[in-house]
């Protein structure tokens, strides 16, 4: 991994690595980034590395809306402007912090992989970097490689990694990054949509993929070849959880550990209080977000009491 540049440190934090007794295990609060979300790291690295000429141009993303957030603030800081083309689903509570940070936001026709496909066409027709997600090496960089050596150098025994997946960038940055140093990372995705537990399955990358509806709208769509080969290479393994599990961890979060978490992060959670994956004190859970609309957290608290 290439050094991570003072701008891109600067734009961060080194978030809490905190012991949570109803879990046995550890958390890694990245839901405390000043954009409420881990894809600020991976924002901050790319938008670091462009040549002055880049940046003055400006870039183009797609996003479920906290890769959105990140190069939003990234891009006010680093004087770059920012289109974002944000997915249908996108919670709303994302699209306004992107208008809120100064970034053009568009709204797409369709899922996030229709939105990558507009956000792609734009960014050529106006002679802009398209920074993705997920499928791009600096992003990768910051949002798993800086994660893994933050991670190691707060927890000096830890054995065991979980993580959302998604389009796989974190995950898979991550397991690369912690294998050498014997720690095990385990990816969790919502049943209802999860192109890279079906990649794997199948042996081949789906860059298109037609899941089901989800809570966890940050981690829907397809993923990329580059996290494929991460993932297949270096992810220990991968679990699903159910809706309703993950609406009942969004619940638990906020009653038993006080903290606000959107449902892509909140699948951590979910496998632990299933059982699926154990948590003990060599374990660490990465919250990535809270992001979370207020209503779906009144609804999951109406829903689940415990």
């Amino acid at each position: 991994m290439a050094p991570i540049s003072d701008e891109a440190r600067r734009l961060c934090r080194v978030t809490p690595l905190l012991y949570a007794p109803p879990l046995g295990c550890y958390l890694k609060l990245e839901s405390l980034q000043a954009t409420g979300s881990f894809k600020l790291r991976g924002a901050a690295v790319a938008l670091s590395r462009l040549s002055p000429e880049e940046r003055a141009r400006g870039v183009v993303a797609a996003s479920a809306g906290n890769h959105g957030l990140g190069l939003a603030l990234a891009g006010a800081q680093l004087s770059s402007p920012v289109t974002v083309v944000v997915s249908r689903t996108a919670a709303q509570v994302k699209r306004d912090g992107i208008a809120r940070l100064g970034a053009e936001v568009i709204v797409s026709s369709g899922d996030y992989d229709q939105a990558e496909r507009e956000a792609r066409t734009l960014a050529a027709s106006r002679g802009r970097r398209f920074i993705s997600p997920f499928d791009d090496d600096d992003v990768i960089d910051g949002n798993g490689g800086w994660l893994a050596a933050e991670l190691a150098a707060q927890h000096a025994s830890l054995r065991r990694v979980i993580v959302p997946v998604g389009g796989g960038g974190l995950a898979g940055g991550l397991a690369r990054a912690l294998e050498p140093r014997g720690v095990e990372v385990i990816g969790i995705q919502p049943r209802s949509n999860c192109a890279m537990h079906e990649s794997l399955r199948l042996g081949r990358a789906l860059e298109s993929y037609q899941g089901g509806a989800t809570r966890a709208e940050g981690l829907e769509g397809g993923i990329a070849l580059r996290t494929f080969e991460l993932a297949r290479a270096h992810l220990s393994r991968l679990e699903l959880v159910g809706e309703d599990e993950i609406l009942a961890a969004v619940a638990f979060a906020w009653r038993a550990l006080g903290l606000y978490v959107e449902p892509s992060a909140a699948v951590v959670l979910a496998a632990v209080r299933s059982g699926q994956v154990i948590a003990e004190e060599d374990t660490a859970l990465v919250l990535t977000g809270a992001n979370l609309d207020p209503a779906l957290l009144d609804e999951a608290l109406a829903r689940f009491s415990s």
